[in-house]
């Protein structure tokens, strides 16, 4: 399937300075910032090809040009989904540890968007083609491969643009269960910091002084152990693997992360502790608050049954 667009604007005295790529991101909210500045969009600046680094002027027209072969390549599979709600507008589900949310690099199957595309066919890639990023059709937000946990989508252009709105403005209420190393000394705490790359492994992100984007994090304290924790974190903003980088920047990272604790990780064989627990949003047409919970996984009172020594 071939989706071609034209987005077209005119640079504000407040958007002069910004990259191209910047820009276009804070203009265009229904492509993401990969999709912006990949292989399948062309940028223009008062009519000359740019690059996204080009820096725009106040009064400068920018065009970009989309054209994009998209769901070809997304499989429609019969895939379990655990249902937590579902109307003609949203869906919640409660998703599985080890599956990815949408198709990328190295993850053409088995992923979330698999499962949407086997349940609602073609037509929810035609009612998205002119409000997200096809390749995500639905997705208005994201948990890594290894986190479990609710999740909510979007059946409709209308209600992609009101959740996606929601999300952005950190309208949500975001709560998840972690099992972190050690024993705290504070039975609660604020993590406030700017993130970003980390510059010696791109794949992953640390606490910058200089750069990155601002992140903020609240932990509680529900029950200690010798040594390991059972924690309940609320974060403000959703930056990637934040709470993993948070928890690690305090000297307490979460079980299970091969990524983040690699070198003080007890046990090797256990996977990611890290479980969305609670989101609550409001419903995309008619404004009621919702409140989701998925239950705390098996995999958390296991591994506690089994390492657990009280204190």
């Amino acid at each position: 399937m071939k989706i071609s667009r034209t987005y077209d604007f005119v640079v504000t005295e407040d958007e002069k300075g910004s990259r191209a790529d910047a820009f276009l991101a804070s203009r265009i909210t229904n492509l993401s910032r990969s999709a912006l500045t990949g292989k399948d969009c062309e940028i223009y600046i008062n009519g000359k090809e740019a690059k996204k680094s080009d820096r725009v002027k106040e009064t400068d027209t920018v065009l970009l040009f989309y054209n994009a072969e998209v769901f070809d390549r997304v499989e429609p599979q019969d895939l379990p989904l655990d249902i937590l709600y579902e109307d003609k507008d949203m869906l919640v589900i409660n998703k599985a540890q080890g599956m990815v949310v949408h198709p990328g690099a190295g993850n053409i199957s088995g992923t979330v968007v698999n499962a949407l595309a086997y349940r609602y066919g073609e037509s929810l890639i035609d009612e998205m083609a002119d409000e997200c990023d096809i390749a995500r059709p639905g997705i208005v937000h994201r948990l890594d491969k290894d986190t479990s946990g609710v999740l909510v989508i979007a059946l409709t252009a209308s209600a992609h643009e009101n959740l996606a709105t929601q999300f952005q403005n950190r309208e949500v209420r975001k709560s998840y269960r972690a099992i972190c190393d050690g024993d705290f000394t504070l039975p609660r705490g604020t993590i406030e910091c700017r993130m970003g790359r980390d510059s010696h492994n791109r794949k992953l992100f640390c606490p910058v002084q200089v750069g990155g984007k601002e992140s903020k994090s609240e932990y509680t304290v529900l029950k200690g152990y010798k040594n390991f924790s059972e924690v309940e974190v609320r974060i403000f903003t959703g930056r990637t693997h934040q709470i993993r980088v948070h928890m690690k920047s305090i000297g307490h990272p979460v079980v299970g992360d091969n990524l983040y604790n690699n070198r003080y990780n007890r046990y090797p064989e256990t996977s990611l502790m890290l479980h969305s627990h609670i989101l609550e949003i409001c419903h995309p047409v008619t404004g009621a608050l919702l409140h989701f919970e998925a239950p705390i996984p098996e995999r958390f009172e296991a591994f506690v049954s089994k390492f657990g020594v009280r204190k």
